[in-house]
């Protein structure tokens, strides 16, 4: 690991021509259904890519931070002592303290009864737009009632207008609280309850990164300058992220790199087209490694349609040794 900052200037870019090399992680050790998954579906949630990630990830760190946190797919599978969840999305992070501070069985309760005495159902949306109407012009939205929202909607995911409402549809005859869901989530919260884990809501320039040691990791899977996905594009709750934030962003890792702390950044350096120089630039000339990630996220809303002419090179940048 280095410890020698580099020279180069991210307000400049100098670099034109960047080498782009990948390193391929080569044998995967681990599988998907080794890994728990989130029980409701984040726009951008890495569980499909999990076996690849971990097989990067360094082991034996005393504390994990997440820090774009988003659906908790990643940083709820690390076996840190400590784990640091991290995001700007409000209601999420509030849903995720209500998961850690209550009774796996109070929660579940709530749900079942919230279901029934509002006659939400799969088939119709009556019921879903009556109680997706009182969640919005409640003063205090209570986290719980966001999920049963979720449970109900398109795609099992959650959406918010620039008002701040949620506006997802009605997943009719698609989407309802199953019993895999329930399981799913019973699951989630019995590990969130064993692990030692704190949830934040900071921008990710607010974070204390003092706390961290050089057994800690962090991995950052933030917005994609370059990519079309609606959490973004600045709008529907989630932060607008141009170019001010991806240079504040490499920054901070650059800075840990220098206090000798791992870190893993996901992202993309080509997408349909475009390329991510600033990126490239910095990877190349810090010299860190960008690890091929194999990745299909097919289910997204923002997926295109004619895969064949999209073209995508997703990475996991990394600042240690790997073999």
């Amino acid at each position: 690991m280095k410890t020698v900052q580099s020279s180069f200037d991210l307000e400049n870019n100098s670099l034109k021509k960047p080498k782009n090399k990948l390193t391929p992680i080569g044998d995967v050790k681990f599988k998907q259904k080794d890994f728990l998954k989130c029980p409701f579906n984040y726009i951008g949630g890495k569980h499909k890519i999990l076996p690849q990630l971990f097989t990067a990830f360094p082991t034996n760190n005393d504390i994990f931070l997440d820090m774009f946190g988003g659906g908790f797919n990643v940083g709820i599978n690390s076996d840190a002592s400590k784990i640091i969840y991290n995001d700007q999305l409000t209601p999420l992070v509030d849903l995720f303290k209500y998961l850690q501070d209550n009774s796996c069985d109070d929660i579940i309760n709530y749900i079942e009864t919230t279901i029934k005495d509002n006659n939400i159902r799969k088939d119709e949306k009556e019921g879903f737009l009556k109680f997706r109407d009182k969640y919005n012009q409640s003063e205090e939205k209570f986290p719980l009632d966001l999920y049963v929202l979720i449970s109900f909607s398109f795609n099992y995911q959650f959406r918010f207008n620039n008002s701040g409402e949620y506006n997802n549809p009605h997943g009719t005859n698609r989407s309802a609280f199953t019993k895999n869901m329930k399981d799913r989530l019973i699951q989630y919260i019995n590990v969130i309850h064993e692990k030692d884990i704190c949830f934040l809501n900071k921008d990710f320039t607010k974070l204390d990164y003092s706390i961290l040691t050089e057994n800690s990791f962090v991995y950052c899977d933030p917005p994609y300058l370059i990519t079309t996905g609606s959490y973004n594009d600045g709008n529907r709750g989630f932060k607008n992220w141009t170019i001010k934030e991806e240079k504040n962003l490499l920054k901070v890792l650059s800075q840990l790199d220098n206090n000798g702390i791992n870190f893993a950044l996901s992202n993309v350096t080509v997408h349909d087209g475009k390329q991510n120089e600033l990126l490239l630039d910095w990877i190349e000339v810090n010299e860190f490694t960008a690890l091929d990630i194999n990745s299909d996220y097919s289910n997204s809303n923002y997926h295109k349609k004619n895969r064949e002419k999209e073209k995508n090179t997703e990475v996991l940048v990394i600042n240690y040794p790997f073999e």
